[in-house]
């Protein structure tokens, strides 16, 4: 019952992401009248909320990673062990790809779509790989700091790369191939898809050492100051 209760929490959480971030995008192209900046403010804040809500609620009982990069960052500190970590990864990837399914309909869209989308370019994968890393970050600086804004930090880290990097801060690789099926404003194309794979899970990796370095274990600090 414990494992099933952590699947259903990820798939959940997955698809509720995946439905909010391409949901909020087809509505807020809808009523911006054209204006792209008023539509990415839309999708912005509808992400940010719901990613609260859900790590919030859901991460007592799964961890509420809903992101094959961060599940992998949680096995490389050995804190979920691989085979759980794939059914994870699983589990999102279903997840999301539902989420987008959910959207299309609520909108009265085809469900299956493929999405037209350029974000082709080094500097968009460069973009993913800092947006990564900035969330693998926030989630391990604020778990060692301050577990109870985890859900805060998440949700605002996300805020800003919306804002501040080129992609737009996919920062999830299950979030990516999700979108990759939906022609709407969230939409990538999938022959980019691959070049964001990488670079989010790069970036996921080379926080999760920067975090082994910055971050001192509780024990090891308390040793320390003894």
């Amino acid at each position: 019952m414990e494992l099933g209760r952590r699947l259903l929490a990820e798939f959940l959480g997955s698809a509720m992401l995946a439905g909010v971030v391409i949901g909020s995008g087809i509505l807020a192209v809808t009523v911006s009248s054209g204006n792209d900046g008023v539509a990415l403010l839309g999708n912005t804040a509808a992400t940010a909320a719901i990613l609260w809500v859900l790590v919030a609620t859901l991460g007592p009982v799964s961890g509420a990673h809903f992101n094959p990069a961060v599940t992998l960052a949680f096995a490389v500190r050995r804190e979920i062990s691989a085979p759980m970590a794939l059914v994870y990864i699983v589990v999102q990837i279903i997840g999301c790809v539902a989420g987008a399914l959910l959207a299309h309909g609520m909108f009265e869209l085809p469900l299956i779509q493929v999405a037209m989308t350029d974000r082709s370019g080094p500097a968009k994968m460069l973009s993913e790989g800092v947006a990564t890393f900035a969330l693998v970050f926030a989630i391990f600086g604020t778990i060692r700091f301050a577990p109870k804004a985890v859900p805060a930090a998440v949700a605002l880290v996300i805020a800003a790369g919306y804002w501040w990097t080129a992609s737009t801060s996919f920062a999830n690789p299950a979030i990516t191939i999700a979108r990759s099926l939906s022609d709407t404003f969230a939409g990538v194309r999938p022959a980019d898809v691959p070049g964001f794979l990488v670079a989010q899970f790069f970036g996921a990796c080379l926080a999760t050492a920067a975090c082994l370095v910055l971050f001192v274990p509780v024990r090891e600090a308390a040793e320390a100051a003894d």
